[in-house]
C-alpha cells in the first residue's frame, strides 16, 4: 500500500492553508524554497491565446516552493489530491488544464516557473491548477521529466498574514535535494548556471569561484564527447540588438574563464545571445526579470 505523508501545511506551504493538512504522496522531497516579503504575481487564469495567458494580479508575500518525487507517477495523480484539499478549504479553482489544453509551449513560457533544475517541466506532459480564496491565490504545476516527477507551488498571500513557525519536528521535512548538473544536462539538455554575477550593464564577469564553472569543466573533462553551447539571456528592458549582443558577450566572458582558469579546451564550448526572445519568467515583475537574466549551459553533443 502506497505510504502517505502528511505534512502541516504551515511548515509546507505557510499563510494558506492555516490549520490544515497537505497530504502529498511519499517520497516528496523539497528543492527549493523563494520567499518575496512583497511582490506582484501574475497568477493564470486561463488557457494561453494569441501569445498572452489571462492573469488576475495579486499582492502580497509570495513564497515559491518546489518538490521533486521519484518514480513514474502520472501528473494528475499527484495534482487531484493537492485539487481536492484546496476546494475543501474554500478555494475556488480559476483553471485546471493539461498541457495541451493549457497552450503547450505558449503557456509554459507565459507563465512564471522556478528555474531548472530545482523545477523541470516537460512541455507535453504537465498539469496546471490555480486557485483563490478572499485576497489568497495559489498556483499548483505538476510534470514529469527524466523518471521523476516535479512539483511547484506559489502561494500569495496579504503581508498581514505574516510568517509561518516552524517546529522543529516539521522543519525536518523540508530537506535539500543536491540535483547533479550532468544529470540535468542529460535529462532535459540544458542549465541555467544561477550563481554567475556580471557588472550591472556590462559583460564582465565577477571576479571569484563559480560552483557551477567548476561542475561544468568536470562534466566535460568526465565525457570527452560532450561539446557546450553558452547562451546568454537577458530581460526586456532596451532593444532586442542590444540586449543580443550583451547577452552574447556575457556567454563569451563566461568561456574565457573557462578556458583560462579551469583549462577547459576552448573548442569544446560555442557562445551564443538569445537577448530577452526566451524568457523562464514574467519580464512585468522585477523578480521576473532577474530571473530571465543568465546563462545556460546547452548539451549540444554527445
Amino acid at each position: 500500500m502506497r505510504r502517505i505523508l502528511a505534512v502541516i501545511c504551515a511548515a509546507v506551504l505557510p499563510g494558506w492553508l492555516a490549520a490544515a493538512e497537505l497530504v502529498l504522496p511519499a517520497g516528496a522531497v523539497a528543492v527549493s524554497e523563494r520567499a518575496t516579503a512583497l511582490g506582484v504575481y501574475q497568477l493564470p487564469a486561463g488557457p494561453e491565446a494569441a501569445d498572452k495567458v489571462p492573469s488576475q494580479r495579486f499582492e502580497g508575500r509570495i513564497l515559491r516552493r518546489t518538490w521533486r518525487l521519484e518514480g513514474q507517477a502520472a501528473v494528475l495523480q499527484i495534482l487531484a489530491p493537492l485539487r481536492e484539499q484546496l476546494l475543501a478549504q474554500g478555494y475556488e479553482v480559476l483553471l485546471d488544464c493539461a498541457a495541451r489544453d493549457c497552450g503547450g509551449f505558449g503557456f509554459r513560457f507565459g507563465i512564471e516557473v522556478v528555474p531548472s533544475p530545482d523545477m523541470m517541466v516537460d512541455i507535453s506532459a504537465y498539469h496546471f491548477l490555480s486557485a483563490v480564496k478572499a485576497e489568497r491565490a495559489v498556483s499548483v504545476l505538476v510534470s514529469q521529466s527524466g523518471g521523476a516527477a516535479y512539483l511547484q507551488v506559489i502561494d500569495v498571500a496579504p503581508p498581514a498574514a505574516g510568517p509561518a513557525i516552524m517546529k522543529p519536528a516539521q522543519q525536518a521535512l523540508v530537506e535539500e535535494l543536491p540535483l547533479e548538473l550532468a544529470k540535468v544536462l542529460e535529462v532535459q539538455g540544458h542549465t541555467a548556471l544561477r550563481d554567475l554575477e556580471f557588472q550591472s550593464g556590462s559583460a564582465r564577469l565577477g571576479e571569484r569561484d563559480y560552483a557551477s564553472l567548476r561542475d561544468l569543466a568536470a562534466v566535460l573533462e568526465a565525457n570527452p564527447g560532450y561539446r557546450i553551447l553558452l547562451v546568454g539571456h537577458t530581460d526586456t528592458v532596451g532593444g532586442l540588438k542590444q540586449n543580443i549582443a550583451i547577452s552574447k558577450r556575457r556567454a563569451g566572458s563566461v568561456k574565457a574563464r573557462m578556458v583560462e582558469s579551469l583549462g577547459v579546451d576552448s573548442g569544446r564550448i560555442d557562445v551564443a545571445g538569445a537577448g530577452y526572445l526566451a524568457p523562464i519568467a514574467s519580464n512585468r515583475t522585477p523578480e521576473g526579470r532577474e530571473v530571465n537574466r543568465r546563462v545556460e549551459a546547452v548539451l549540444i553533443s554527445n
